[in-house]
């Protein structure tokens, strides 16, 4: 059931509202209706909704302040009002719909047909990213790594791991058949998952620490395939003890 909240300071604007979309959209849940807007703060800072119906022009606050005033408002936004001259601001506070009194139906459905798809599409979103986590967990005890391409999802086994690269908010994976694929995760979300056959030696480079043949004075570190990767200065001393102890 989606959730719905009407803000609106005129009655019969708000009763008007409240019966088009419970007419229109039956599976809509309408959670609360508010003519006060600050009441209506309080209330949706602590019963957060899928979508916002929301006035602008109104006597005590208008619509955009209503909006500063929310914790994290990452529902979909439709603002009903009779003023054409705040849709530019309003498309600027990311509404999903912007909808002039007297309402228009076909307008209306509109607006709520695209809060709908787009509530759909964060909801598959948050099940692919539960999935894929759930995943990573799995296979970091399996030891392998999971990288997700556009294809799918990559399992690659550790010990064919030999480095892997921050680049540019991506990670570049380096392999032990010279290969290389590109993760769209950032180089700190492999840190947290990676066991500790691998070290973070520079804040762009973590290494299969199996892989390791030299070190070399001027800071670098020789891998199997004879790469050389960088270690930063702070952690020079703590990469040689990892082979003295």
């Amino acid at each position: 059931m989606i959730k719905a909240i009407l803000v609106d300071d005129e009655y019969k604007a708000l009763e008007g509202l409240l019966l088009k979309v419970k007419q229109f959209f039956p599976e809509i849940e309408i959670t609360k209706t508010f003519q006060n807007p600050k009441e209506a703060i309080t209330f949706i800072n602590l019963n957060k909704p899928d979508i916002l119906f929301l006035d602008i022009e109104m006597p005590l606050i208008n619509g955009f302040d209503v909006l500063s005033l929310i914790k994290k408002p990452n529902f979909e936004i439709i603002f009903v009002t009779a003023y054409n001259n705040y849709a530019i601001e309003a498309f600027q506070h990311c509404a999903i719909g912007y909808i002039l009194k007297p309402i228009d139906n076909d307008e209306l459905k509109t607006a709520i047909n695209n809060a709908i798809k787009n509530i759909q599409q964060k909801n598959a979103l948050k099940k692919n990213e539960t999935l894929l986590n759930t995943l990573i967990s799995i296979n970091s005890k399996a030891n392998k790594l999971i990288i997700p391409t556009s294809r799918g999802l990559l399992f690659i086994p550790y010990n064919e791991v030999l480095h892997i690269e921050g680049y540019e908010g991506y990670t570049k994976i380096h392999t032990t058949n010279t290969t290389e694929k590109i993760s769209s995760y950032n180089i700190g979300k492999y840190e947290k998952i990676l066991n500790d056959n691998f070290y973070k030696c520079h804040k762009s480079h973590i290494i299969n620490l199996q892989k390791v043949r030299a070190f070399e004075n001027e800071g670098y570190i020789l891998l199997d395939d004879k790469k050389r990767v960088p270690v930063s200065k702070t952690k020079r001393k703590e990469f040689i003890d990892l082979f003295s102890t």
